[in-house]
């Protein structure tokens, strides 16, 4: 390129990167700047630093059974970055990794080369053997909790349905609640309540949403686990109330608890008790009552508590057309001072001993497993990064997991006294302007406040920061094996549970706040 060429690409890029622009206060100059050392993430550098010293990301990045032949390919630690600075960021299609390929910071903290692209991405994780691919995410969903597990706690099981607008490989139309006549996977997932940490998920065809799918992964998880660290209770709804499942956990002498469906039978049941006196509070409104039912299908006569609450007024829930609710009117002759009152009920089984009262706060307590999937889809991009082939389906509902508990378990190190979603978790700990410099051989990276409790989260995060340091001297000082990730955990322990016996059925679910 000649002198006179080289001059005038020289003006046009001046041109391009410092152009002036007309506001309300005044004509001001903008400056265009393609690659520079600036993240909208800065203080990111606060969790890669709780990745690093806990071994977490290191031991991820080498178990990783992706490989290359040529040298050409990017490395691990591209390909897993690229993944989880996408996940992070609330993604949920790998088009959206061009979001995050001018970050300037970030992906050196993580010793990446680059930001790969979207088709780099896809081909990255073809090439993870379908088996040993799930084997190494399952392992690290198991160890992200596992050190956990020894504190009394729950199991929740449950199933979402994820509706799919491509040619997926297993969306098949079936039961699809929120757009019907939609194909869609199905989510099996087991969830340590409280803490609302995953324990693994299982990604089906659309029309594999019935209980029986479910049950295979929750069995093998609870054979996996030592006597120790096994749950103190086995939760779901009425999907998971039958007897087949029921049986397998008397097997194992596993406490569970189960919504029944209202069958006909149940219903003869509950009819049978209407009269009855005896009936026992069951908290907030509810009362319950113990009985014995045998149920066609069923091996064995089971213990079920029926609980019901008056519902009040004209107007009641009259059944589902599907998946709709009905209302039902009722009139009244309001003159004549009368109240209308109906029962809303819900009937329980388990092969527990616990009072009416616990066995109804358990149950209600249940529903907050639903906020983790509306966190999980809605927040996360659980259900998103879908591909043709099934396999990387899987690997994606894994991966998010497996950076949602540890995402989960940073923000309760920062903010041990209320759990937060991500949608105030990110803006608080993650969004800051943060610009890399270097001098004399050191490097800073100044932040820059996003939000209005941005020195709110300098003080926490440099908790945080003193925390992980101190107990990296703790490790080395310390003769026995103990590491970082575990004085970690005993330190979470600790803050959020009361470690012994349940009173009460006090489990680590009693640590369950309200989302921020």
């Amino acid at each position: 390129m000649g002198e006179s060429k080289l001059k005038q690409t020289k003006q046009d890029e001046t041109l391009m990167t410092c152009a002036g622009v007309q506001t309300v206060a005044g004509r001001i100059q903008i400056r265009w700047e393609s690659k520079s050392a600036a993240t909208p993430m800065g203080q990111l550098a606060y969790f890669i630093e709780f990745l690093n010293l806990t071994g977490l990301w290191q031991r991820w990045l080498e178990s990783c059974p992706l490989t290359y032949l040529s040298h050409n390919s990017p490395s691990k630690a591209d390909v897993l970055g690229t993944w989880m600075l996408s996940v992070l960021s609330g993604h949920k299609r790998y088009s959206h990794v061009t979001a995050i390929r001018c970050d300037g910071v970030n992906p050196g903290l993580l010793t990446m080369n680059k930001v790969i692209s979207e088709d780099s991405m896809r081909g990255a994780l073809k090439r993870i053997p379908e088996a040993a691919g799930t084997a190494w995410l399952d392992r690290h969903i198991t160890d992200s909790t596992a050190l956990l597990l020894d504190a009394p706690w729950i199991m929740d099981t449950d199933t979402t349905v994820k509706p799919l607008y491509g040619k997926q490989e297993g969306a098949v139309i079936s039961y699809n609640p929120t757009k019907p006549g939609r194909p869609s996977h199905t989510y099996h997932t087991y969830l340590m309540a409280g803490l609302r940490l995953v324990l693994g998920v299982e990604v089906h065809a659309g029309n594999e949403h019935a209980a029986k799918h479910t049950q295979p992964g929750l069995l093998e998880i609870l054979d996996d686990l030592p006597a120790s660290r096994k749950p103190k209770l086995v939760r779901g709804d009425s999907a998971f109330g039958n007897d087949p499942l029921m049986t397998a956990l008397e097997e194992r002498q596993q406490a569970y608890l189960f919504k029944l469906k209202l069958t006909k039978n149940v219903k003869r049941h509950i009819t049978r008790l209407f009269h009855e006196s005896g009936w026992r509070d069951a908290g907030q409104g509810w009362e319950g009552k113990d009985g014995t039912l045998m149920l066609t299908g069923w091996v064995r006569a089971r213990r079920v508590v029926v609980i019901r609450r008056p519902i009040k007024g004209e107007i009641i829930l009259s059944g589902e057309d599907n998946g709709q609710q009905l209302l039902g009117f009722i009139e009244a002759d309001r003159r004549s001072g009368k109240e209308i009152t109906g029962y809303e009920y819900a009937v329980l089984v388990t092969n527990t001993d616990y009072e009416i009262l616990s066995l109804g706060q358990l149950y209600r307590d249940r529903a907050d497993a639903e906020n983790v999937f509306d966190e999980l889809k809605n927040q996360w991009g659980w259900g998103g990064f879908t591909t043709h082939d099934l396999h990387r389906c899987q690997l994606a509902a894994r991966a998010v997991a497996l950076i949602y508990n540890w995402w989960s378990l940073y923000v309760r190190l920062a903010n041990p006294q209320a759990r937060r979603e991500a949608i105030t978790s990110r803006p608080w700990l993650m969004s800051s302007v943060g610009r890399r410099t270097e001098h004399a051989g050191q490097t800073t990276i100044t932040l820059t406040g996003l939000h209005a409790d941005f020195a709110k989260a300098r003080a926490v995060l440099m908790r945080v920061s003193a925390l992980l340091q101190d107990w990296v001297v703790r490790a080395t000082e310390q003769l026995s094996r103990t590491t970082v990730w575990q004085l970690a955990c005993d330190h979470l322990k600790r803050v959020l549970a009361s470690i012994g016996p349940p009173q009460n059925v006090r489990l680590l679910s009693s640590a369950a706040d309200v989302a921020g």
